[in-house]
């Protein structure tokens, strides 16, 4: 029968012993700050302003009077013109700009007759304002498209957003790094702690005391479940006090706070189980952990990421604890979270249990 108070009394030993590793201490709190700091510095982009979208308008008509004007009233880009004797190309080239736009001759002509028509754009993939630009210029074009079809005479735009406030890459950077935070705070730990143990013959020590494997393992999660918390709300009083993050509290966020410590810590004591040294351990924590870091979505979106490594990241579980927060921090989507969270519980049990199976006081 498991006992609460063995559990306990294992978190409390446990806690101690934790808070005495500054080492282990500063990975599990400071460091996500750090992180958080840093990227919100270098990627924010909260006031600085619409992008510059340097074009040449070679149609005379008023369609394209009508479309550059649309653009600028988004807020989002400001369109400025080029001479069009110049090439645009290396105009943008010799100015070191990213984005740019040409708007063909038959523009106008071509929307009348309903022939189709492209608009040329220039962008820097390597730039993450490039991806906000086309999407711009794809929504205003669209909405000319369906003024179109409905044969109505063209009002202007009506932008509307989800939330009140725009998106930033800081609303993304916050869930992202809680679960960068979720991730290795339990998953390094214990994975050393259980091939420690097993080499130094503590696990066997242990069999000798009332204490379950089930009650040892549970008093870890617990542990990690209130460093999860901890980090969650430092991150998210740093987020929203340096960089103005736009976070949505609700109650939808807890399940992820407690199912992912619950998963790594078993993923980490099933890796420190079943490797034969504590130096495989630590190279096996590592080849399991680094590409959820950087392919979950933790650092920036998944959206703009290629299509095969979006297709990577569903099969990797920190996918779904960072796509569970954004759904509840970010969009407000509890029916998309609760996907998530059933995904999340399924692989803790299989996790769980095979981390009790295969996790031994005494080996053979």
């Amino acid at each position: 029968m498991t006992n609460l108070k063995r559990i306990l009394s294992d978190l409390n030993v446990f806690r101690r012993q934790y808070l005495r590793n500054r080492f282990g201490l500063f990975f599990a709190l400071i460091f996500p700050i750090i992180l958080i700091v840093l990227f919100g510095a270098i990627f924010s982009t909260g006031s600085s302003g619409p992008i510059n979208v340097y074009y040449q308008n070679h149609d005379s008509g008023p369609i394209s009077t009508a479309f550059l004007k649309d653009l600028n009233s988004t807020n989002v880009v400001q369109v400025i013109p080029v001479s069009s004797s110049a090439n645009l190309t290396q105009y943008l080239l010799t100015n070191s700009y990213s984005e740019g736009m040409i708007i063909p001759s038959n523009f106008s002509a071509s929307y009348i007759a309903e022939n189709p028509v492209n608009v040329t754009t220039y962008t820097n993939p390597a730039d993450s304002s490039s991806q906000i630009v086309l999407g711009t210029i794809g929504a205003v074009l669209n909405q000319f498209d369906l003024h179109r079809a409905n044969a109505s005479s063209f009002l202007g735009i009506n932008s509307q957003s989800v939330k009140p406030q725009s998106y930033k890459y800081i609303d993304f950077l916050v869930p992202g790094l809680i679960s960068f935070s979720i991730l290795t705070s339990p998953m390094f730990s214990m994975v050393n702690i259980a091939a420690e143990y097993k080499k130094e013959k503590i696990f066997r020590q242990l069999s000798l005391t009332p204490l379950t494997k089930g009650e040892w393992l549970t008093s870890k999660i617990l542990w990690y479940v209130i460093l999860s918390i901890a980090s969650f709300v430092l991150m998210c009083l740093f987020g929203i006090e340096l960089f103005g993050a736009n976070i949505t509290f609700s109650a939808w966020i807890i399940p992820f706070l407690i199912l992912g410590p619950i998963f790594f810590v078993a993923l980490g004591m099933l890796v420190g189980t079943i490797t034969k040294s504590q130096e495989s351990a630590g190279v096996i924590g590592n080849i399991i952990t680094f590409p959820m870091m950087f392919l979950s979505g933790t650092f920036f979106p998944l959206s703009i990421m290629p299509t095969y490594l979006q297709n990577i990241a569903h099969v990797l579980p920190l996918f779904y604890v960072v796509e569970g927060l954004s759904n509840v921090m970010i969009y407000n989507n509890h029916n998309a979270a609760l996907v998530d969270i059933l995904v999340l519980l399924i692989i803790c049990a299989i996790v769980f249990v095979a981390a009790i199976r295969t996790f031994k006081w005494r080996e053979d």
